[in-house]
């Protein structure tokens, strides 16, 4: 009988120290969040020794270069950010959770299956809806309405889309339409959302939509061409009394950093409120860092603010280093304080409000501010993305050829 127990032990043992490989290839995931099902799509390839995997979002495409397998679990860091999904290998399954390392209690059950490539349905399945158009769009929660724009694009019953709101952009939604009614859902390895809509016998637009472990909201939409958002550039301000945003903070190293430097005395300064944990932010260093190189010779400079999800410097320093790095990112930034927006307020307090991240000032040459921008509509906003880069462009332009101005 002792010999049978130590050779059960010894099976059990080696069971689970047998190292599994990671299926390469399509898997399609589910994170569980408020009852609802979000789809996600990912693709996993090994280099070597290296897992990679890529997440998907339409046209969007996120590197993940830290997977790690060890026996049967799998931990999968979410790009840059401070969030993971821990899984267990069962054949051509994975079965766990995503977890934010940042907010307390936030783990949402995960699972995966190896082959699968659709998002809420297969492309076979027919549609009864066209939803494809431009809406005026009303969220709702708990009495408070927020205004936005939603665009659709339908082929057959395969839908993508994005909404516009005063404060950012919703990024690269991708989704079906399943008997009548349209489901959307976006991944980036940081926000889970997922959007569903009916149509009612008028045209309008009903639906809900969920964000992580525990918001949601209604919406309406309506069909309109000529929907539109409050001019980006007249939400943020200087208070009365103030033309110039003055600021001490360090940098990722320490090192203090203030307006009143050297580097910055006669340059257009384009200062970005910032922070690691958020997608928008995230799409507006994409362009600021190929940007940035190509035009810093003219006599501008680019500072981020980074507002993060700790009041903790090292842990602050740590995200935005590992940020620069996984974006090869050009530019600096500093450490101005935490993502709630009234304690960021309280670190610029010339300003109204920290209404957005991200938020970009515009300084002139004679180190007053220009112009504010509040928000940002990225790459999956279309027509909207080209018009944000030629209006900054503009901008940048009109700064640089001002003669008036002279260095105060």
């Amino acid at each position: 009988m002792r010999l049978i127990l130590v050779l059960l032990s010894v099976t059990v043992l080696f069971s689970c120290s047998t190292q599994h490989d990671l299926k390469q290839g399509s898997w399609r995931g589910i994170v569980a969040i408020q009852g609802q099902e979000l789809p996600m799509n990912f693709t996993v390839k090994k280099e070597g020794e290296k897992y990679m995997a890529v997440l998907r979002n339409d046209e969007e495409e996120i590197l993940l270069d830290e997977i790690f397998v060890k026996g049967d679990s799998v931990i999968m860091n979410m790009h840059i950010f401070d969030s993971e999904i821990h899984a267990k290998m069962e054949g051509e399954k994975l079965v766990g959770y995503f977890v934010k390392n940042y907010e307390k209690d936030f783990k949402l059950p995960f699972k995966a299956t190896f082959g699968e490539e659709y998002r809420f349905v297969k492309s076979e399945d027919i549609q009864t809806e066209d939803f494809s158009g431009k809406y005026a769009v009303n969220f709702d929660h708990e009495g408070d309405t927020t205004i936005a724009v939603g665009i659709f694009h339908q082929n057959g019953n395969e839908l993508t889309g994005t909404f516009l709101t005063p404060i950012g952009d919703y990024r690269y939604l991708q989704g079906n339409v399943v008997d009548g009614e349209m489901m959307l859902s976006a991944f980036d390895g940081n926000h889970a959302f997922v959007f569903r809509a009916r149509k009612t016998e008028d045209g309008l637009l009903e639906g809900d939509y969920w964000s992580g472990k525990d918001w949601h909201e209604t919406w309406t939409g309506v069909k309109d061409d000529n929907a539109s958002l409050p001019d980006a550039e007249s939400l943020t301000f200087l208070k009365e009394g103030y033309d110039k945003i003055e600021f001490s903070f360090p940098d990722i190293d320490g090192k203090m950093i203030s307006s009143s430097d050297e580097r910055f005395k006669g340059k257009v300064v384009i200062l970005q409120i910032f922070g690691t944990w958020c997608p928008n932010c995230m799409d507006e260093t994409k362009f600021l860092s190929q940007w940035y190189p190509r035009n810093k010779d003219r006599g501008v400079e680019i500072l981020g603010l980074a507002y993060e999800a700790k009041d903790d410097f090292d842990y602050a320093s740590g995200r935005v280093k590992k940020m620069k790095e996984k974006m090869d990112v050009p530019y600096d930034f500093v450490i101005a304080g935490n993502k709630d927006k009234e304690e960021a307020a309280k670190t610029l307090p010339m300003l109204n409000h920290v209404l957005s991240f991200p938020t970009t000032i515009f300084i002139g040459k004679d180190g007053t501010v220009k112009r504010i921008h509040t928000g940002f509509s990225g790459p999956g906003t279309g027509i909207y993305y080209e018009r944000f880069i030629q209006r900054f462009n503009q901008t940048v332009q009109e700064l640089l050829d001002d003669k008036s101005a002279s260095i105060k």
